[in-house]
């Protein structure tokens, strides 16, 4: 099996939350040939240039993404370009060099209703039934992926993510809590917090395993609502989990609809020989320890 540091490595969105995590767990593997690229440096959407830049390389990490999910419903065409046209760039290139490519995806590529709520995970297989143009063009990324690379492509979905280098859910409770005696959060969205620290070392661990093309979920294992996982962190951070409220959605209206149940399963780590995610909780609690909760 590939270990990283015998590895070259190209990771677009390398200066975002995920990509810069994507770069710090590959140099605490060991891993020299690494390129993180941010959107100033490549425009996936720019074929001819992706083919370009995908040479002498291994592995493509794809962590680049249109993420302003409630803007993609006026701007569905700027959504797609990148995480549909600009994944399947990448695609295209990663199978020209021989490489292997992780297409970061979403729990947003399902409806939230496809399963029975509260009580099974969303499989790896079940179908695609996105509620929103953000999902829409997530799930195009894969089906354009997996056709234009389909055995070295591996689908990695993810939901909820935090980390040290973003603006995310935890750090906004952290700010919010600053300037207001309580806050209400929406208690009627399923879903499984996720530290991209995390997800950075499973997207490694797949290649070290030489994990055959297809979906895994890369998520913290367990399920939390938003206003469960508000209280968390206010009790990581050291503040009273009893100023969190409870409210609902139809009390917290958006531009995109979001799922109500995106509990995703891991059954593809098992079979790809490699240990499950761990819970959500032990998670949060490592990355307040390490203060990425509040730094700025």
């Amino acid at each position: 099996m590939p270990s990283a540091d015998s590895l070259r490595w190209l990771v677009t969105g390398g200066r975002g939350m995920l990509g810069t995590d994507v770069g710090r767990a590959l140099s605490e593997r060991g891993a020299t040939d690494v390129r993180l690229l941010g959107s100033s440096d490549l425009d996936i959407t720019d074929r001819d240039a992706v083919l370009a830049a995908v040479t002498d390389v291994d592995v493509v990490v794809n962590a680049a993404a249109y993420t302003a999910v409630d803007a993609a419903e006026s701007d569905e065409d700027a959504a797609f370009a990148v995480n549909a046209l600009g994944a399947e760039n990448l695609a295209l290139a990663a199978r020209a060099a021989g490489a292997r490519l992780v297409q970061v995806s979403t729990d947003y590529v399902f409806d939230g209703s496809g399963v029975e709520i509260g009580t099974e995970p969303y499989p790896e297989d079940a179908p695609l039934a996105p509620l929103g143009a953000y999902g829409r063009t997530k799930a195009e990324g894969e089906r354009r992926t997996r056709a234009a690379h389909p055995d070295g492509t591996l689908i990695v979905r993810t939901a909820w993510l935090y980390g040290a280098h973003g603006t995310n859910f935890p750090r906004t409770m952290v700010r919010l809590a600053g300037v207001n005696d309580t806050v209400s959060v929406v208690a009627d969205q399923i879903g499984q917090p996720t530290w991209t620290y995390d997800l950075a070392r499973w997207i490694i661990d797949l290649i070290e395993a030489d994990a055959p093309a297809g979906v895994f979920h890369g998520t913290n294992s367990g399920q939390a609502s938003w206003f469960e996982f508000a209280q968390h962190v206010y009790g990581s951070a050291g503040l009273d989990p009893a100023r969190v409220l409870p409210t609902t959605s139809a009390e917290f209206v958006r531009p995109a609809p979001r799922p109500a149940w995106s509990v995703l399963a891991h059954d593809a780590w098992r079979h790809a020989g490699l240990d499950t995610p761990r819970p959500w909780t032990e998670a949060l609690r490592d990355a307040a320890n390490e203060g990425a909760l509040t730094t700025p």
